[in-house]
């Protein structure tokens, strides 16, 4: 909609108003939040209280190896030597057949020190590997 300005000038204004959009965008957002609540699906249901059956086993903690900045390895918090790792992990692996290992290393750590203790892992048995990193920014 062209807007005469007026005055001795033969120029027309081609702005656009946007007001009246941003009044009906502002509509339709209350309208979405308030019925965005009504639409789910959810049924509330008053569950009855019964005996238990049969007790569920949470799972079982997992183990947490950790190499340090300057290549010390720790079983939990415990400091271990390379030349025995494997031996401890097969005893921990005989004790729980189901272990899970988590694995944390430093960064700063030279990956050839992470890849002879992954090949421990493998070789104690243990199939369950995690490698726990940070999300990154």
């Amino acid at each position: 909609m062209a807007i005469s300005s007026g005055g001795d000038s033969d120029e027309v204004l081609s702005e656009i108003n946007i007001t009246p959009m941003v009044d009906v965008m502002l509509v339709l957002l209350v309208v979405f939040i308030i019925t965005a609540p009504l639409m789910t699906n959810a049924i509330n249901v008053n569950l009855p209280d019964t005996e238990t059956t049969v007790q569920i086993e949470e799972p079982k903690k997992p183990l947490v190896l950790s190499i340090d900045a300057e290549g010390k390895i720790y079983l939990d918090k415990d400091e271990y030597a390379l030349e025995i790792l494997q031996q401890e992990l097969e005893n921990r692996k005989l004790s729980d057949p189901e272990l899970r290992l988590n694995l944390n290393a430093d960064d700063a750590v030279n990956y050839g020190v992470v890849a002879k203790v992954m090949v421990l892992i493998e070789k104690a048995g243990i199939e369950k590997l995690s490698m726990v990193t940070e999300r990154g920014s």
